[in-house]
């Protein structure tokens, strides 16, 4: 006896690829000197002062779409 395939329907998604992942709003803004969501003051090189208001601010744009 043989083994069988079974056929799976192809809906055209590929595997799961970090490298593929859509990019976030956040890290499309440009540097401005104080943090997007609270605007604390920051370098001229980071967007957001922590984790904290990176997520808060992610999750605020996808709410307010």
């Amino acid at each position: 006896m043989e083994p069988t395939q079974e056929s799976v329907p192809d809906d055209g998604a590929a595997p799961a690829d970090p490298a593929a992942a859509p990019v976030r709003t956040r890290q499309t803004l440009p540097p401005k000197g104080a943090c997007w969501y609270c605007d604390k003051p920051l370098d001229n090189v980071r967007r957001f002062c922590d984790k904290e208001c990176a997520d808060a601010f992610d999750e605020e744009k996808e709410y307010t779409r």
